[in-house]
């Protein structure tokens, strides 16, 4: 700022000479005004240089003054920053030995309680996995149980199959087990009387059915007419017939449906021929067949049915259509027990009908009775309560007293009805 100055003051005063000069010299010629502008020039030019000198020596001695003052003040702010740091490192040391003992104590604090935290989560862990482990051996010991059972039951199911499969191979049992079926149906419908099993349906013959249904005679008290049931099982040509209908073999199919419908049409004809023979028996049999697949492959072949009802007599049955038959059946056995005792029956009811007569006799007996028993309770009250009005005027005796008073008389009423003396 101070140089800034000094230059304008100089140029003021160069521009302030020249216009002295140029009004000194308003005549003069231009030669003069030259050399005039010259020496200005040189004047100007020397003072510039002087003021620049002047300058210079300020500004040295303004910067040796500001160096002088900033040495100082960095003397100062040198010893203020080693104050400041000496202080800072006690203060940090102080600090470091402060944080020091709390970070000791701290860690001495929390592995404490890590400690104990590990300790409780070692606790709980261990009784956790150890219940948890209980739970999963007993589970598995369970499952393994079961397994074990199951093991156990698919062996013995496997044993039954395999009797069941010898018992379906061999023509006797395989028969066996069709009458069983066939004899558990007839004892969860009918009562023992109402059919026999191996019945020599055909005297003399000794060709015995395995059941045969009791229907009442023409007579009453004489011999029953049977009704022949006889159970087969065809099963080598039922298992053609779906082994080849499972391969969607249709010539297969074709010759299995042959064999079963010529196996069927033999065993109706033998049981025609063995076991129906009226007025013994029905003019008719039936051919149960043991499971509702077989019957209803048996029935669905064209016409097998019709054909066997109508030349052999013979009637198709399975399970469900037996055991409708059955139920039918018992139900007319039913009616025909009612239309035979009914006459016992109005007997009774006549018998009843006496005795309801007899007993409204008595009931009527019983009224009049009671209306008399009523009348005496009602001429009883009457004199009752005459006798208490007479009674106002007479004085009463204590309790104590009337009470000696009439248990005496009452025992001497006792003793002459017993014909012996008074005390």
């Amino acid at each position: 700022m101070e140089i800034h100055a000094l230059l304008v003051l100089a140029i003021a005063i160069l521009a302030l000479q020249v216009v002295i000069l140029l009004r000194g010299n308003g005549n003069k010629g231009p030669g003069d005004i030259g050399e005039r502008l010259e020496r200005v020039e040189r004047e100007v030019r020397m003072q510039l240089q002087a003021t620049a000198q002047a300058q210079r020596q300020e500004m040295s001695h303004t910067l040796a003054q500001a160096h002088a003052a900033t040495v100082q003040q960095l003397d100062g702010m040198r010893r203020q920053i080693e104050v400041l740091t000496e202080s800072n490192a006690r203060r940090m040391a102080e600090v470091r030995a402060t944080l020091e003992t709390r970070i000791r104590d701290l860690q001495a604090d929390n592995g404490a309680r890590l400690e104990e935290m590990r300790q409780t989560v070692d606790e709980k862990l261990h009784a956790t996995l150890e219940s948890r482990l209980t739970e999963s051996f007993r589970q598995v010991s369970d499952r393994l149980e079961r397994v074990h059972q199951g093991l156990g039951e698919m062996q013995q199911l496997a044993l039954g199959v395999g009797d069941l499969k010898r018992v379906l191979t061999n023509v006797k049992t395989r028969g066996t087990w069709g009458e069983v079926q066939l004899e558990m149906l007839l004892e969860q419908v009918l009562t023992p009387d109402q059919y026999a099993k191996n019945v020599e349906t055909v005297a003399g013959t000794n060709a015995r059915v395995e059941f045969a249904l009791k229907l009442p005679g023409q007579k009453e008290g004489g011999p029953p007419v049977w009704m022949p049931i006889d159970a087969k099982f065809p099963k080598e040509q039922y298992e053609r017939l779906l082994e080849a209908a499972e391969r969607a073999d249709a010539d297969g199919v074709a010759l299995a449906g042959r064999e079963l419908e010529r196996a069927v049409r033999s065993e109706a004809k033998t049981i025609a021929d063995k076991y129906v023979c009226p007025p013994q028996t029905t003019d008719f049999a039936i051919l149960f067949l043991p499971t509702e697949g077989l019957y209803a492959e048996v029935m669905r072949r064209p016409g097998l049915a019709d054909e066997l009802q109508r030349v052999n007599r013979i009637s198709i049955a399975g399970p469900s259509t037996l055991t409708a038959l059955l139920n039918s059946l018992q139900m007319g056995f039913r009616t025909l027990a009612l239309e035979k005792r009914s006459s016992e029956v109005w007997q009774v009811l006549g018998a009843v009908k006496t005795e309801f007569g007899k007993f409204g006799d008595v009931l009527a007996a019983t009224k009049t009775t009671l209306e008399r028993a009523a009348k005496n309770i009602e001429t009883a009250e009457v004199r009752s309560r005459q006798m208490a009005r007479k009674l106002k005027s007479v004085e009463a005796l204590p309790a104590e007293a009337a009470e000696l008073l009439l248990g005496r008389q009452a025992d001497i009423g006792l003793d002459e009805l017993n014909g012996t003396e008074p005390n």
